[in-house]
């Protein structure tokens, strides 16, 4: 978990100040449901989106 929390403070949100909880919410949302999990590639899916392994690992079960 400090791995992943780690992640969006460095490749997006430490470069942001929020003027409100509302922002820094959607922000946060943004980035894991938008760039997260269906762009960012992961080594360790064998240079997979999270998306596009989970659908894999559904159809072929």
């Amino acid at each position: 978990m400090e791995s992943f929390f780690g992640t969006p403070k460095t490749e997006s949100l430490h470069h942001y100040r929020f003027a409100t909880r509302e922002q820094a919410r959607q922000a946060v949302f943004e980035y894991i449901e938008v760039f997260y999990n269906r762009i960012r590639r992961h080594a360790k899916l064998g240079n997979q989106v999270p998306a596009d392994f989970a659908n894999q690992q559904q159809f072929a079960a």
